[in-house]
């Protein structure tokens, strides 16, 4: 099978959502049927003997990778979500955004202590999202194998805003 070059999937969009922002567009790899089950075989490739319990990801770009993910790696899925979306007891996390903050919530018993987990998302950023749902994670008592995106904005430095857990992005970006 042919390697395909996932970097050129990925659709970049300047000054979105405002001036001054490169934009990296994910909904073109997406589209591409080749590119799609390429990104998601090469990231259950890399964990496929982890022996993962669950894949956690956080609403909603997250939901479209680690749901094909989980079920790739025959683990199931737990959602995290915003506020009033999720219908049993929760815990939530707070995290900062740039002009404020926002909180994540996941149903308290989504997953077991001791669980063996992958957190997934589609991009990291400056990294506080994906904090906060591996805070979560620990507040259940699971155990984070890795954080796990498509992309990743490296001179934003998110990952060190992760440096207590293994990241693993598909394709690195600079210049973001």
């Amino acid at each position: 099978m042919q390697k395909i070059d996932l970097s050129k999937s990925i659709r970049t969009v300047p000054d979105f959502p405002k001036p001054g922002i490169l934009f990296y567009d994910i909904t073109s790899l997406l589209q591409d049927k080749k590119a799609f089950k390429s990104s998601i075989d090469a990231l259950a490739e890399k964990f496929k003997k982890e022996k993962i319990d669950y894949v956690i990801a956080a609403e909603a770009r997250g939901f479209i990778f680690g749901s094909v993910l989980a079920y790739k790696l025959g683990a199931g899925f737990v959602p995290v979500r915003k506020k009033g979306k999720l219908p049993w007891k929760t815990r939530f996390a707070t995290y900062s955004l740039e002009y404020g903050t926002d909180t994540l919530y996941m149903h308290e018993d989504a997953i077991k202590a001791g669980s063996r987990v992958l957190v997934v998302d589609d991009l990291l950023a400056t990294g506080g999202t994906i904090k906060a749902v591996c805070e979560l994670v620990e507040q259940l008592g699971g155990k984070i194998l890795s954080v796990v995106f498509l992309i990743e904005l490296v001179d934003l430095k998110g990952r060190d805003k992760l440096k207590d857990y293994p990241v693993f992005s598909l394709l690195r970006f600079h210049g973001a």
